[in-house]
């Protein structure tokens, strides 16, 4: 059965990092950093960007992850290829 993963980017805007959103992840961004940490691949949870939101039902916070792109071209397939099987995963 094929399940369709939804997620959106921010325009970069000349920062050499993007935002994923993940929108209705079922995990929080940072149980997803921490799949992704012991794949190799290190990236930012969301929630740190959210100071003195405090409202539990906004998911929006915990299912955004900044990416970092500065890096080889090849480790960046490499990295983006991971962090898609592991959203992949996280949606069953």
């Amino acid at each position: 059965e094929f399940r369709r993963v939804l997620f959106r980017s921010h325009k970069p805007e000349g920062a050499f990092f993007l935002w994923l959103w993940c929108d209705g992840m079922p995990v929080t961004s940072a149980e997803l950093y921490e799949r992704l940490k012991s794949r190799g691949v290190i990236v930012v949870p969301g929630h740190y960007f959210f100071p003195g939101v405090d409202d539990p039902t906004w998911r929006h916070q915990t299912e955004c992850l900044r990416i970092s792109y500065a890096q080889d071209d090849a480790l960046l397939e490499r990295g983006l290829a991971i962090i898609a099987e592991e959203v992949r995963h996280a949606f069953g």
